[in-house]
């Protein structure tokens, strides 16, 4: 990984040439270490925008993999705020196109931009697990994606992703700035776009988001290897 000082130097430049290179830094290791390999390319043809792309998240690496394969899709990726502040992670915040949500807490605000940029047309990206799997394979998913799709009304394509768990692989006393890239091989399985479901009228408020992310959750799982389904086998 790059150093620390590097990191700083990088992010004090001015925003045109911390794109630049933050561009390059990042080309540079994924040609280097990462195999990365495309499944489902024709599910992107002839869809509906805009488009709420839905996907696992095993790895910080995961939106600079996916904006390399969705990179004509343009999508804008929900990102934790906290990826911004770190002087290691912002790199990456400056390649991909994102929108800030503050993880774990009733973010107001940072929902209501969310979805008003699907209502102006944008394509969005969501992790729905909210955040890293520390278990390699899925968790259960936020309350954030049954309120973005549920209110927007968008199509969602899912995405099952792995391989970027070996690849940058989360550090397990959580430290960001000490996680490394390593070589790997990285699938990318996209899947057939769906509508959201729409209520039934005998599910209460409470069985119709437990149906409905249920639902949703398991479009990602049937795209990834069994062991990498977690709670939604």
């Amino acid at each position: 990984m790059i150093s620390t000082t590097t990191a700083k130097i990088i992010n004090i430049l001015p925003d045109k040439f911390v794109t630049y290179i933050s561009k390059r830094v990042v080309d540079k290791y994924l040609k280097k270490y990462a195999n990365i390999n495309v499944k489902g390319n024709e599910n992107l043809k002839g869809i509906k925008t805009p488009t709420i792309f839905i996907c696992n998240h095993l790895s910080n690496s995961d939106g600079l993999v996916l904006d390399k394969a969705l990179k004509e899709i343009d999508p804008t990726f929900i990102a934790g705020v906290k990826l911004s502040n770190n002087v290691f992670t912002s790199i990456g915040v400056n390649v991909i196109k994102t929108t800030n949500i503050k993880p774990n807490t009733a973010d107001k605000e940072g929902l209501k931009k969310i979805i008003k940029l699907v209502k102006q047309g944008e394509n969005l990206l969501i992790f729905p697990e909210g955040t890293r799997s520390r278990v390699g394979c899925l968790i259960e998913a936020k309350k954030g994606i049954f309120l973005i799709a549920r209110t927007t009304g968008a199509p969602i394509v899912p995405i099952g992703l792995y391989g970027t768990e070996k690849l940058l692989p989360v550090n397990k006393e959580g430290d960001m700035s000490a996680e490394t890239f390593n070589y790997a091989d990285v699938y990318i399985n996209i899947g057939k776009q769906f509508d959201f479901p729409k209520r039934a009228k005998e599910q209460d408020k409470k069985e119709y988001e437990d149906f409905a992310t249920k639902y949703i959750m398991k479009k990602i799982a049937e795209l990834l290897p069994e062991n990498y389904r977690g709670v939604y086998k």
